[in-house]
């Protein structure tokens, strides 16, 4: 079995789809090695085991509004592309949106997948509860009352199996977009925060050679006034794809069309579903204010990265207060790199745009490229020893951990 990207085969020795939370609990309870797989839009190990690998996809499915408490329950193996159309027929929305609406709602929550806006955080925001499997067997569900909840709710796996979570809605609301050309580096660097700001949810779209971004996606409230300020830039005729080769008939609608929320806020259509097996993906986020000195230092790396990129997406998240979250208590910039599918190449570059990023505080994607050994995560994260010390206290047997979380929570496994 692979991830989506097929750059990784998954090393389980089995895989089972329980149809009931009591069988997940038994298959937990009584395995020794054991971890969920979501949509599977991972490119590193994050969610591999050696023992038992589980899908929810064959559990009881649903998404229940509840009205009166502005918030809809929903089953941890959905996409978020269901739970938009479930929640728009019915006048409801979330907060944000990620750029492909095909994934997992408990694996994007798990890893901090996030959308954009200087004032949007990350989907695990809307969590206002979240059932898990424990190591034990047991299922627990915990609210923002609880002392475990804000380190469970962006836990890497390591704390349970998601099996369910609460989210904040909000009324539906309309979005257009519209797409900007040949934005000046030297504009952006000198205003990113304006420029991120001016809009909704705000994408940069760049391979970071050249004098000018190629495109910046601006995703704007219907509700918000349009900008009597281009940057310099010029707004595209025709709708764009972030890759200038593609088609963009894939992609959400632009040119200003007004549209809902579930149609605009990702960058392609629910109904495309990407194709396997042709990128890659890395991101690292840091503290906003940094923006212009990072985006400087990648851009002196251009040449050596240019050649294997796609693209690379900027984005900005607010911040919030889940313990392992890469927007830990930090309005963050994302500097996401989708890579061609040159593996042994990209991990060769990787070190050298990490150490570039060291100096400003740089996190990694959870669930994307890294490589471990260049961070120190405890300092990081400042509640990352609070959070080792609840895995050790949860799953002292590293049931639901691998290689890659050993390497990042170095927790001793004791019997």
């Amino acid at each position: 079995m692979q991830n989506w990207a097929g750059n990784l085969e998954y090393s389980s020795a089995e895989v089972h789809r329980p149809t009931s939370v009591e069988e997940l609990q038994d298959l937990v309870a009584n395995a020794s090695r054991i971890k969920a797989l979501g949509s599977r839009h991972s490119f590193n190990t994050v969610a591999d085991t050696d023992g038992i690998h589980i899908l929810l996809d064959s559990l009881p499915q649903e998404i229940v509004v509840d009205v009166a408490r502005s918030t809809v329950k929903v089953s941890g193996g959905i996409s978020y592309g269901a739970l938009g159309r479930a929640l728009e027929e019915q006048g409801y929305a979330i907060h944000n949106l990620a750029s492909l609406p095909h994934i997992s709602v408990a694996g994007a929550i798990q890893t901090g997948t996030h959308g954009s806006g200087v004032n949007n955080p990350s989907l695990a925001a809307a969590v206002v509860g979240v059932e898990l499997v424990r190591a034990s067997g047991e299922l627990v569900t915990l609210s923002a009352d609880d002392d475990d909840f804000l380190a469970s709710v962006v836990g890497v796996g390591a704390l349970g199996i998601v099996t369910g979570l609460e989210l904040a809605i909000r009324p539906s609301y309309e979005v257009r977009q519209r797409v900007l050309t040949g934005l000046s580096w030297e504009r952006a660097l000198a205003e990113f925060q304006g420029i991120a700001s001016s809009a909704y949810s705000v994408s940069f779209f760049t391979d970071y050679t050249g004098d000018t971004i190629p495109q910046v996606w601006l995703k704007a409230l219907d509700t918000e006034a349009a900008l009597p300020d281009l940057f310099g830039a010029t707004a595209a005729t025709s709708a764009m794809h972030p890759l200038p080769d593609m088609s963009a008939e894939n992609c959400t609608e632009q040119l200003d069309v007004a549209g809902k929320w579930l149609d605009r806020l990702p960058h392609f259509r629910h109904e495309f579903t990407p194709s396997n097996g042709e990128e890659l993906q890395s991101e690292f986020l840091l503290p906003l204010d940094q923006a212009p000195a990072a985006l400087q230092a990648v851009r002196e790396l251009a040449q050596k990265l240019a050649p294997l990129l796609f693209v690379s997406e900027i984005r900005t998240v607010a911040a919030d207060e889940f313990w392992l979250s890469p927007f830990y208590q930090q309005q963050s910039v994302a500097l996401h790199f989708t890579w061609k599918p040159l593996q042994t190449e990209v991990e060769a570059v990787l070190p050298e745009l990490e150490e570039a990023l060291r100096p400003f505080g740089a996190r990694p994607h959870w669930g994307k490229l890294f490589t471990p050994g260049q961070y120190d995560f405890a300092a990081l994260y400042p509640r990352f020893e609070d959070f080792r010390a609840l895995v050790q206290a949860n799953d002292p047997s590293g049931k639901f951990r691998n290689g890659l979380l050993d390497s990042v929570l170095g927790v001793a496994v004791t019997s």
